[in-house]
């Protein structure tokens, strides 16, 4: 991606996440990225093109948060794994957060960002899956075991988004339960 079109994305991201829907203009990302007038419809024409490319540029966040964190080789592992991604969804990362529930509201409207939020879903839920049979051993692993738990992540991280506070007593005990039922085991 170049350096103009991420500080374009990041800038509307950070927009959208700060402020919500309603303000993300091309011209306000302009405004806030220090770019001359016109600089963001030269890279998105619509606003369906920006919402789509923030919705591809926070995939491209979080694949990178996924690729980073080493692989969890056994169920315990994955548990502290996702705790951590949640920590980090709802603290450091709270704007990228809000953003990708902004995102939700205006896609009902716009269907290509719905389509692209929902692509980008089915590969978050595919990258947990791989990682939910690679901890367990079991290859049998379906997808459709996991998504109550992407639906959990998901749920979760808007909650507190919103409202706020992380017990991690709380967050490990309800992983732990979510990760044993999606693998078939008990515990």
């Amino acid at each position: 991606m170049t350096g103009k079109r991420t500080l374009v994305l990041d800038t509307a991201l950070r927009l959208l996440g700060e402020r919500g829907p309603r303000p993300l203009t091309h011209r306000a990302v302009d405004e806030a990225a220090g770019l001359p007038p016109g600089s963001t419809s030269n890279y998105f024409r619509t606003r369906a093109a920006l919402l789509i490319g923030i919705t591809g540029r926070l995939e491209e966040r979080d694949r990178a948060a996924f690729d980073r964190a080493p692989a969890p080789r056994d169920p315990a592992e994955l548990v502290d794994l996702l705790g951590a991604l949640l920590r980090h969804a709802v603290t450091a990362d709270e704007q990228a957060t809000l953003a990708r529930y902004a995102l939700i509201l205006e896609a009902r409207e716009l269907p290509d960002v719905w389509e692209a939020m929902r692509a980008g879903h089915l590969r978050l839920t595919t990258w947990l899956a791989g990682h939910l049979r690679a901890a367990t051993g079991d290859p049998g692993i379906p997808e459709s075991a996991v998504r109550p738990l992407v639906d959990y992540l998901d749920g979760f991280a808007l909650h507190h988004a919103l409202i706020g506070g992380f017990d991690t007593a709380t967050v490990t005990s309800t992983l732990r339960t979510l990760v044993a039922a999606a693998s078939g085991r008990t515990g």
